[in-house]
């Protein structure tokens, strides 16, 4: 996949590339800064893990899981196969926290919104992906 933009491109294809990348760098950023969260084992990270009906000891190999993942989607050959896997991670957790009963905005949504977040920087930054996945045609 092709991520560079040709210096003559419109205008409009220049800032669709750079809101797709200010879209990239803050997902990058939360995911980067849960995966750390996770593989230093803070306390915040089995504090919020065990009301989810997790044991305490899963945070780690999920932040192993998440840096791994986020690897794939910034490595832009296999961008498209860690957005795929990052989202099957988000549904568990949109899953998980409507199982156990959480608000809906603030956590239930929440993987939904970095979902957009992934695959809303993937889709402006790259012209293939919007010929695949077209607005309208």
């Amino acid at each position: 996949m092709d991520t560079t933009l040709h210096p003559t491109a419109p205008k409009a294809e220049r800032l669709a590339y750079l809101a797709g990348c200010a879209m990239t760098v803050l997902f990058t950023l939360f995911m980067v800064f849960d995966a750390v969260i996770k593989l230093i084992k803070m306390k915040i990270v089995a504090d919020t893990l065990i009301p989810l009906g997790y044991d305490a000891e899963v945070g780690f190999p999920l932040g192993v899981m998440e840096a791994i993942l986020l690897a794939l989607y910034l490595y832009p050959r296999t961008a498209i196969l860690g957005a795929v896997l990052l989202t099957g991670l988000f549904g568990g957790a949109v899953a998980t926290h409507l199982r156990v009963g959480s608000p809906l905005f603030s956590h239930i949504l929440f993987g939904i919104y970095l979902g957009v977040l992934a695959w809303g920087g993937l889709w402006l930054r790259d012209a293939k992906l919007r010929a695949v996945f077209p607005l309208r045609r």
